[in-house]
């Protein structure tokens, strides 16, 4: 499986992660979570390596835009319905995920054999 990076164009911390792996020719699938947002598959696989509450992005215009600190909600399902809800970047590797920029993590990765 080849590494995914979701995230935004506009996103400074996705544009590095992008950076990252293409400086160390490593192929990789962008997916815009403006044009499209993570299957229940995928969002259940990045949640079982990271954590529901680690995925969304409570500090974030979108969060405050929908005005979800004051509604109750189940945040799986906005997720799913609202992307840009997510933290970013989502940089998922089979069963291994990260949130953010984490080039600690992934260096690690790569000495795992992660795909190139």
């Amino acid at each position: 499986m080849a590494i995914q990076i979701f995230g935004t164009k506009k996103c400074q911390d996705t544009r590095k992660a992008e950076r990252y792996f293409k400086e160390r020719g490593i192929s990789y699938q962008f997916v815009d979570l403006a044009v499209r947002g993570l299957s229940k598959g995928e969002l259940d696989r990045v949640k079982a390596a990271v954590g529901l509450d680690n995925l969304i992005d409570r500090d974030g215009k979108e969060y405050a835009r929908r005005n979800l600190k004051y509604l109750i909600h189940d945040v799986e399902e906005v997720l799913l319905t609202t992307p840009l809800l997510l933290k970013t970047p989502v940089v998922r590797d089979g069963p291994r995920a990260t949130v953010g920029y984490r080039p600690e993590v992934w260096s690690g990765w790569l000495e795992k054999g992660a795909t190139r």
